[in-house]
């Protein structure tokens, strides 16, 4: 009882700090520069990399796109370079999937422990405050409507799985996840999605339908890739910031995985729209 009080509680002041900020710009750049900080020092203990050089990356990279967006509320003049990195993130990540159906483990050779702070850790909560922006001018409801949805992908994922469940998923990476699980969370996503169309105003319905299946299957596989990791690395979480939940990157994986993604949507939307 103590322990779900605690688990409970943690949870709540999370989801309250993430809200509160998601409202103003400047306050998401801040609070996501912190939760990058915390997620990079998890996924280094995870990988075993010892150098500082990701932090440095991180802090110049991250720092560069975050005052650029606050100064001129935009990506005009830099939305070549977000291209390329982009591009980068995803092939990157598609190797990260390609490992995951690999009875190996992750190769974690010493250029790909970079390339993986980099273009997988690093980029992705860049990627998380360039969605804001999609309509050039600051506008939070869609990085809430993809959160919103990765809660309701992964809460009720966890309800269908735990009662219906037969069928497993990655048994060998993930013993608890069933297909019966990522099913129901993905009902229950694209259920969601008519829900955050109408009250966001942001999306039309299609839309959100559409990303309710991307953020549903990445968010899904970016909790598999997190947790082939901690298995990897011989650990139950990433860390033990948040009492009952585990590490930062615990919460997070899903959707610092499923960011590239997202935006990869909205800039095909933005063209055929």
């Amino acid at each position: 009882m103590k322990e779900m009080l605690v688990r409970s509680l943690s949870g709540l002041l999370y989801v309250i700090l993430l809200l509160l900020c998601i409202k103003y710009d400047i306050a998401l750049s801040i609070l996501m520069a912190i939760f990058g900080i915390i997620c990079l020092a998890e996924f280094k203990k995870l990988i075993q990399l010892k150098s500082v050089i990701p932090y440095a990356v991180f802090i110049l990279g991250y720092g560069f796109f975050a005052s650029w967006l606050n100064v001129y509320n935009n990506t005009s003049g830099i939305d070549e370079l977000v291209q390329i990195i982009m591009v980068i993130s995803i092939f990157v990540q598609l190797f990260l999937i390609k490992d995951l159906f690999s009875d190996k483990g992750i190769p974690l050779f010493g250029s790909k422990r970079f390339i993986l702070t980099t273009f997988y850790l690093s980029s992705g909560f860049v990627f998380l405050i360039l969605i804001p922006y999609f309509y050039k001018a600051y506008n939070p409801n869609i990085l809430l409507g993809a959160f919103l949805l990765i809660w309701t992908n992964d809460s009720f994922a966890y309800l269908v799985g735990k009662n219906f469940g037969k069928q497993k998923l990655f048994e060998k990476i993930s013993p608890k996840k069933t297909v019966e699980g990522f099913l129901g969370g993905l009902f229950f996503a694209s259920l969601a999605s008519y829900f955050i169309a109408k009250y966001t105003g942001s999306l039309n319905f299609t839309s959100w339908l559409i990303l309710s299946i991307i953020i549903s299957v990445f968010g899904t596989i970016g909790d598999l890739i997190e947790s082939k990791f901690k298995r990897q690395a011989g650990v139950k979480d990433s860390g033990i910031i948040m009492p009952g939940h585990g590490g930062l990157m615990d919460r997070l994986d899903s959707i610092i995985f499923a960011a590239p993604f997202i935006y990869l949507f909205l800039r095909i939307l933005r063209y055929v729209s």
